[in-house]
């Protein structure tokens, strides 16, 4: 096996370095560099050049003390994305839902300011907006965005409505960034989140949060639907059950890990 790269390098060796992702990864809510270090059998300093060498890439994100893998890994690769097991496993009850209510249900973490698609089963009506893996969208005013946002403590929350640009899509985009908070915060109280037409008019969406086995919320699920098809008293009434439970499925699969 070649020798480590010298200290002057900034990526280290591979094998180090694929070992540091394989920890993120097995902790979505991030490790502190001391945590890293540990858990990887390096220094400090080793630890630091490979966490900063991943974040330059792109592969890692850094907030504060905390690095934490970033969903470039996922939209890397669609072929990759779909042999994971996570959503493999979570595919049949996504269709299932996608069946039940005839409409697209779709899977996306937090990325930056974004959601990303991870996962989707289109339902048989076309939108404007084209979604698929690996597609971006702002997570202020998406169903998704506002349960993975209702995850963040009220400083994270504050912080990250205070750094991203609230852009108006239709004349009912919420671009308060009060109103957000009380929105998300709502959706933290309730387990879901329901946004409608504020990405695009005629276009209403319910989502629902995925959390791992110490409770931390690492994605989301939800249901698009036309306006026309389901008023938002019918989306809690009919669709919110279905999703929520198909939610509990994949949760389960967390807990078998």
């Amino acid at each position: 096996m070649p020798e480590a790269s010298s200290s002057r390098d900034l990526v280290g060796s591979l094998e180090k370095g694929l070992g540091v992702i394989e920890i993120l990864a097995a902790h979505p809510a991030g490790l502190t560099l001391t945590d890293t270090a540990e858990r990887a059998g390096l220094t400090r300093a080793g630890a630091r050049r490979l966490l900063l060498t991943l974040v330059a890439a792109g592969y890692a994100g850094q907030d504060g003390r905390v690095f934490a893998l970033s969903p470039k890994l996922l939209s890397l690769s669609r072929a990759w994305l779909e042999g994971t097991s996570l959503w493999s496993f979570a595919e049949p009850f996504m269709r299932e839902v996608a069946a039940a209510m005839n409409e697209s249900c779709s899977a996306a973490v937090l990325s930056g300011h974004d959601v990303v698609y991870v996962a989707r089963i289109p339902g048989a009506r076309i939108m404007r907006v084209a979604l698929q893996v690996g597609t971006r969208l702002p997570a202020y005013c998406t169903s998704m965005g506002r349960v993975l946002m209702s995850g963040m403590t009220q400083e994270q929350l504050a912080d990250f409505l205070g750094s991203v640009e609230l852009i108006a899509h239709t004349p009912k985009t919420v671009i308060d960034g009060s109103e957000i908070a009380r929105r998300v915060r709502q959706a933290a109280e309730q387990g879901f989140a329901v946004v409608d037409e504020e990405l695009e008019i005629g276009l209403r969406s319910i989502a629902v949060p995925i959390r791992d086995r110490q409770g931390t919320i690492v994605a989301a699920i939800n249901v698009s639907t036309q306006s026309a098809r389901f008023s938002v008293a019918e989306m809690k009434r009919t669709v919110l059950p279905p999703l929520k439970q198909a939610a509990e499925r994949i949760e389960d699969f967390f807990a078998l890990q």
